[in-house]
Parts: structure tokens; C-alpha cells; sequence
């Protein structure tokens, strides 16, 4: 198994909520990944009607399944331990810029600005097919190891 199939196992989600297709480079400062938006996803259905849009909040959440979790799991050296842990997300600032479809593929960027006590902090990068920004945070969580 590879160490990206690891990490990918290693998720605490699952379908519908899960939001990494892949992880494409990872080292001990940095992570990128993507996923690809399924126009059957449920939150489309509402949002908003007749002319749907990725809610921000969506987006948000596979910038951090990606720029934090994944990332975090590779540090922590979680996928080779098989640890059990949860996640707290403790801060996030976060500006938009543009909008994302249903069937568009959006790539994360995430750079470690560090980890201390199990606390991760990123500043992370949304951009589309065109390497254009769609939006950036500065986000953190703790990684809550259990025995």
C-alpha cells in the first residue's frame, strides 16, 4: 500500500462527506491534493436553485480534509501507527474570490507554518484548472490522539 493510500484510509470520513480524490505531492512542509465535484452531490440540490454552486463551507471542508487532516496524519505519522484520533478545528480565516461548479476539479495547496502539540496550522490554497486562486485560509486543528 502506498503512503498516499494510507493516509486516504487513514480518513475519518466517508462518502457523502468526504472531499480527496488524491493526494499529488507530500513532504514534511508542504501537501497538494484534489478533488472533483460530483454534480449528484446533495448540497446542490438546494444551493441555489436552478443554478447550483459549491457552498464556500464545502469548500472549506475539503481545503481542510486536505491542508490539515491528510497533511496532519502524514506528520503525525498516523497511517503507519493505525492510531485512532479525532479532529478539533480551533481557527480559520478565509477570503473568496471566485466561484466553483459542479464537475470542476479544484486543487489544494497547503504549507505547514507549524506543529506543536498536535496542533497543525497551515495557510492553504484553493485554485481551479487554470492555477487561478478561489480561495485561501489560514487554518489550524488539533489532532486529539487516543489510546
Amino acid at each position: 500500500m502506498t503512503t498516499e493510500q494510507k493516509i486516504l484510509s487513514s480518513l475519518p470520513y466517508c462518502e457523502p462527506f468526504l472531499f480527496v480524490d488524491r493526494i499529488t505531492n507530500i513532504n514534511e512542509n508542504s501537501i497538494a491534493g484534489s478533488y472533483t465535484f460530483n454534480p449528484e452531490s446533495f448540497f446542490y440540490k438546494g444551493h441555489f436553485k436552478d443554478k447550483p454552486v459549491t457552498p464556500g463551507v464545502i469548500l472549506l471542508e475539503c481545503m481542510g480534509q486536505i491542508g490539515l487532516v491528510c497533511f496532519g496524519i502524514y506528520l503525525l505519522n498516523l497511517h503507519e501507527k493505525k492510531t485512532d484520533f479525532s479532529i478539533v478545528l480551533s481557527n480559520l480565516e478565509s477570503d473568496f474570490f471566485k466561484i466553483v461548479y459542479p464537475e470542476e476539479t479544484v486543487f489544494v495547496h497547503s504549507e505547514k507554518m507549524y506543529l506543536r502539540n498536535n496542533i497543525l496550522k497551515c495557510r492553504i490554497r484553493l485554485s481551479d484548472n487554470n492555477n487561478e486562486t478561489i480561495t485561501t485560509t489560514i487554518a489550524s486543528c488539533k489532532f486529539k490522539l487516543e489510546s
